[in-house]
């Protein structure tokens, strides 16, 4: 069976709504997880926090980032051309095991559903790109000139 490629408002909205909810769960876990503990264990575990946090922020924001420009596409606020030049979903960092070890439970499934939504954020990306590489740019150019024109008329 093959996966679904095509791109569409709700499936954008969907995700959207996700990435939203998930960006709350990881502010307030990263942001307001103190370790009052001291020593070089408590050392590990903040420096830790301090980076997964870093990475899982970075990669919903990514997400966030990409999922708004769709989201702006499908209102006509960009065009199809400023969307394909604009909105490459960027690579991710993925967590490092040694960290990821010393992390709560709760804070550890976190890190992994904010990287398993970048993956399939990544796939939706590349299979959306993936119909581009097709046609070379200038009739990509010509076609959104067109439909300008035919908008305004």
């Amino acid at each position: 069976m093959k996966p679904q490629s095509d791109l569409n408002r709700k499936i954008v909205e969907d995700l959207y709504c996700e990435a939203l909810m998930l960006a709350d769960e990881v502010r307030s876990i990263f942001d307001l997880t103190p370790v009052r503990d001291i020593g070089e264990a408590a050392d590990r575990l903040r420096l830790a926090l301090s980076v997964e946090g870093l990475r899982t922020t970075t990669r919903v924001m990514h997400v966030l980032a990409w999922l708004l420009n769709h989201r702006a596409f499908y209102a006509g606020e960009l065009s199809e051309f400023q969307l394909r030049r604009h909105s490459k979903l960027p690579p991710d960092r993925a967590p490092e095991q040694t960290n990821l070890d010393l992390l709560e439970p709760e804070t550890r499934a976190l890190v992994l559903h904010s990287q398993t939504l970048h993956q399939r954020i990544a796939r939706l990306d590349a299979a959306w790109r993936e119909r581009y590489d097709m046609q070379p740019a200038p009739i990509l150019r010509l076609r959104e000139r067109l439909g300008q024109a035919v908008f305004k008329a």
